[in-house]
């Protein structure tokens, strides 16, 4: 089984309109969305959720009304202004540190487990995908995207599938590298500009640090030429292979009002450029370049449905 990664230094630079058309020529897969924070891969995949499941993670503090005497300690001690005269007034302030159940003198406060989101289970045009939805002001996003990636790949490995489609988060934080580690290939998306040299080149070294294979498609290509020559020398200087260019179309913005991935709307002029580069991508993780006669007849059934 091998998990093709795609992420970007930033948001914008076309990351998830490329997954999709990638998810769109790609046969027998599991597509992921670790875009916990803002997923929108569901928008233009047609997803319908199939199961829902509760995500928790850290702690909150629950108080006994019954035990608690107002003292005030609590309140003393917090150091985030979360608890006013034995209330939670500020639950957004809560850290969970759990210093007002550890010091509670009458033992009227317990650290329980918090909701902290959703995970999705859902069917797609183009097979199963798993996404989530991190609460508002909540942390711990890296423990949700390794949870929807750990989920992903058992679905792959039961239903023998070669290939998971993961569309990474933007930057290089806790969910970005949560969405890496262990990846078959990470495929940055970069567009040029001077800001999106400079992100490739963080991701470039993120990468190199957990020692991963890295590929560049560069969207947008044509927008500043030669912006887009000093990413090709700069990735052959680093050995990185470029496995794409895509140039600007206005056929993206068109896909996306549409609900659907590029390669499924008419004005699509991009698709040779897309096609090439799902068959470097194919070819650089050794897995078939195409469907079946029967796997096409699928999704085009789904497509139109």
């Amino acid at each position: 089984m091998k998990e093709l990664v795609i992420v970007s230094g930033k948001g914008g630079t076309g990351k998830t309109s490329i997954s999709a058309a990638l998810a769109y020529l790609a046969p027998q897969k599991v597509l992921v969305d670790c875009d916990v924070d803002a997923a929108n891969f569901h928008l233009v995949s047609g997803a319908t959720i199939k199961d829902s499941y509760a995500f928790t993670a850290g702690f909150q503090p629950h108080i006994d009304d019954e035990t608690c005497t107002r003292c005030g300690k609590c309140t003393d001690l917090c150091r985030f202004g979360a608890i006013t005269a034995g209330v939670i007034t500020s639950p957004l302030n809560c850290e969970g540190c759990g210093v007002c159940a550890f010091n509670c003198p009458k033992h009227a406060i317990a650290m329980q487990e918090k909701q902290a989101g959703h995970w999705f289970v859902s069917d797609t045009r183009f097979g199963c995908l798993i996404h989530a939805e991190l609460g508002l002001s909540v942390e711990n996003s890296g423990k949700l995207v390794s949870k929807v990636r750990h989920e992903a790949k058992k679905i792959a490995t039961t239903d023998h599938l070669p290939l998971i489609i993961t569309d990474g988060p933007p930057g290089i934080g806790c969910p970005a590298i949560a969405a890496l580690s262990g990846t078959s290939l990470a495929l940055a998306v970069v567009e040029p500009s001077v800001s999106g040299m400079h992100d490739l080149a963080r991701l470039a070294d993120l990468v190199a640090h957990f020692q991963l294979p890295m590929a560049v498609c560069i969207n947008k290509s044509t927008l500043h030429q030669e912006n887009t020559e000093q990413i090709v020398i700069w990735c052959q200087n680093k050995d990185i292979p470029i496995l794409g260019k895509i140039p600007y179309s206005d056929a993206f913005r068109s896909a996306v009002q549409s609900g659907k991935t590029v390669l499924e709307i008419p004005e699509s002029n991009v698709t040779e450029e897309l096609t090439e580069l799902w068959q470097n991508i194919a070819g650089q993780l050794n897995i078939p370049k195409s469907a079946s006669g029967l796997d096409l007849l699928w999704q085009k059934i789904n497509i139109f449905r």
